[in-house]
């Protein structure tokens, strides 16, 4: 018998003996409730990235982040500029219990950086960053900024990070076998994991669309235009044209329904809108 072929068989039933054993460990949750919106997709949770030690890691990597910034005198650089994102972060983050009660609860922060690119993100347990491109580039109104940051934060709520951190270590349980196999080392890292899903692979169309519905809702109910949520992807639709997309686009892929979706649900909380005082 071909012993190349006997050894790949096993390998292949190995990986997916793992891999089973792997997905029998998720969990369907609920992350968030729906909203007027109506974002109640279930997800699955690997057992083996648990909410609070994403959030730690997050957290410590955070400050790492804000640590370097600050040695280059790119944290918060612009006291005016850093209250108005605040203010605005402040609003949405009030609004936050309306999908998820215990996000109330979390050590929000929020800081600007001096960086070049068209960006903006919020990392498990609530820490957000702007960039100064994003801001000086698109010139976003207010509610256009609501927009942004509410988008990022509906990523946290909805715990995206975790869903594909969840994903990639199923994925590793078929490599871990291959590593057996093979001798080569290979290991569960949550700190590096969280780092690819944050800053290099990019959300599924799924978790674009939650964020976008979500965002969209808590800007209503802050009292922020949500229909600046349109103009605002064609600002960066805008600026990406005939050029390599910004940062923020490169990894938010804008299908051609966006626009359209987003006006949908921005009809959809108007009435929340016109209650928080806008016209």
């Amino acid at each position: 018998m071909n012993t190349t072929y006997l050894l790949s068989r096993r390998f292949v039933s190995g990986a997916v003996l793992a891999a089973a054993t792997a997905l029998g460990g998720c969990a369907a949750v609920q992350t968030t409730d729906s909203g007027t919106v109506g974002v109640d997709r279930k997800q699955y949770m690997s057992g083996m990235v648990s909410e609070q030690a994403l959030q730690q890691e997050a957290a410590q990597q955070y400050s790492s982040l804000l640590s370097e910034a600050k040695a280059k005198g790119a944290l918060d650089r612009d006291a005016a500029q850093t209250q108005r994102v605040q203010a605005i972060a402040r609003k949405l983050i009030a609004q936050v219990s309306v999908f998820r009660p215990d996000a109330a609860n979390w050590k929000w922060d929020v800081h600007v950086l001096s960086l070049d690119e068209v960006n903006a993100w919020c990392m498990p347990g609530g820490k957000i960053a702007v960039y100064t491109g994003l801001i000086n580039k698109i010139k976003p109104t207010d509610a256009e900024l609501a927009a942004v940051i509410g988008h990022e934060m509906a990523h946290a709520l909805r715990e995206h990070a975790r869903e594909q951190v969840s994903q990639q270590m199923v994925t590793n349980m078929g490599l871990s076998v291959l590593s057996a196999v093979t001798g080569m080392g290979a290991t569960a890292d949550l700190g590096g994991a969280l780092s690819e899903v944050m800053f290099t692979l990019p959300n599924s169309r799924t978790a674009e669309a939650e964020a976008d519905r979500i965002g969209v809702e808590l800007a209503a109910r802050a009292g922020y235009d949500p229909r600046a949520a349109v103009t605002l992807w064609q600002k960066m639709g805008a600026l990406s044209a005939g050029n390599a997309p910004p940062e923020f686009l490169s990894t938010h892929p804008s299908a051609a329904s966006r626009s359209t979706d987003l006006t949908e649900a921005a009809n959809k909380v108007m009435p929340l809108y016109q209650q928080a005082g806008g016209k």
